[in-house]
């Protein structure tokens, strides 16, 4: 362990980007996306590109994907005033009961009812619980699922950072398909799991192709993932809980993968997140391949089920920068940073990517 993993903090999360630096839209090409190959034993550090990610890996190699479907979470309601009220569906309770945050909610009340969407689509939403931080649970007129719901009054729910104004059925039509991987299945997530969106069916089957195995998780991306740590100190940081899957079929190709002597790629934070949960040293537990997991990594956490990780580029002061910096050693990650810095990569969701070695 280094002294500055020893010693680590929130500041140590802490770092400056140019604002030009925040993409705001992707690449027209997914595999276009720029790479940094970031070596944990050598220190060395290299530019390339996502779609010669096939060549970083050996056969017997697992990659292991996040599956989950982003749905069209973002809302605006109407208040019977007549004001606008911008929402975010968080989780379904019970069908046609819902977790929703909604902004600027101070002036709600218990009891008021809010209509979402236009003309024959449109639906009423009754608040019926505040639980705090401008999360409330309302009471729907219609008990179909959320993604059905969602589908007809939703938008993108984009990450914050990306602001390009108003929003139309046009640019919402190309982030539904952009804001996606191409092998989303199971709906859920309110934000994507932004490392695999750089993917394509041509990369996965060239990775198939050298008989690199490819499996998946499910994790549905909660709004929580945008929250930064505000606690002066790590340890009184409370992290936001997700829910998961973990297929059988994926528990036995970790386990060959493993038995044969190959190398366990974790595309995104959120597969690191289920594989440590199930996998990872005293927490292992292959009767809980389904559930929520709040596992928080951070220097000097010991990765145990995943050797290699595919990721972008994440907030100052987020769970997922410290994740990073667990896996990739505090330095190596600054100075990884200030490499991509330099070089102009594009940062965040839509923007380019590290493959840590």
């Amino acid at each position: 362990m280094s002294q500055g993993e020893s010693q680590f903090t929130v500041a140590d999360l802490d770092y400056d980007l140019p604002p030009e630096r925040i993409a705001q839209f992707p690449l027209p090409r997914r595999e276009d996306s720029r790479m940094l190959i970031v070596n944990r034993k050598t220190g060395a550090i290299r530019d390339s590109f996502v779609r010669n990610l096939p060549e970083l890996l050996n056969p017997k190699d697992l990659v292991v994907l996040n599956d989950t479907r982003v749905l069209p979470a973002r809302f605006t309601a109407t208040r019977a005033t007549g004001g606008l009220i911008e929402g975010l569906f968080l989780q379904e309770d019970q069908p046609g009961t819902w977790r929703v945050m909604l902004e600027r909610s101070r002036r709600l009340k218990i009891g008021e009812i809010l209509k979402v969407g236009e003309s024959a689509s449109t639906l009423s939403m009754t608040l019926i619980d505040s639980l705090g931080e401008g999360h409330w649970q309302v009471q729907l007129t219609s008990r179909e699922s959320p993604e059905i719901v969602l589908s007809r009054v939703g938008q993108t729910p984009l990450p914050p950072y990306i602001r390009r104004g108003a929003v139309n059925s046009a640019t919402d039509s190309v982030d539904r398909e952009r804001y996606q991987t191409v092998y989303a299945r199971i709906p859920g997530a309110v934000a994507a799991p932004t490392a695999g969106l750089h993917l394509t069916q041509e990369t996965l089957d060239s990775l198939r192709d050298k008989r690199v195995e490819v499996a998946t998780v499910t994790l549905h991306v909660g709004a929580g993932t945008f929250k930064p740590i505000l606690s002066d100190t790590l340890a009184d940081h409370v992290m936001h809980s997700e829910e998961y899957q973990m297929p059988e079929g994926s528990v036995t190709a970790w386990n060959t993968c493993r038995n044969q002597g190959g190398r366990v790629t974790a595309v995104g934070t959120t597969v690191v997140r289920v594989l440590e949960t199930v996998f990872g040293g005293e927490r292992r537990d292959l009767n809980a391949l389904r559930g929520s997991t709040n596992i928080f990594m951070y220097p000097p956490y010991r990765f145990e089920a995943v050797d290699m990780l595919l990721t972008n580029f994440h907030l100052p002061r987020s769970t997922l920068l410290s994740l990073v910096m667990a896996f990739a050693g505090v330095e190596l990650t600054r100075r990884a940073y200030v490499h991509a810095i330099e070089k102009e990569y594009r940062f965040y969701s839509s923007g380019g990517a590290m493959f840590i070695e």
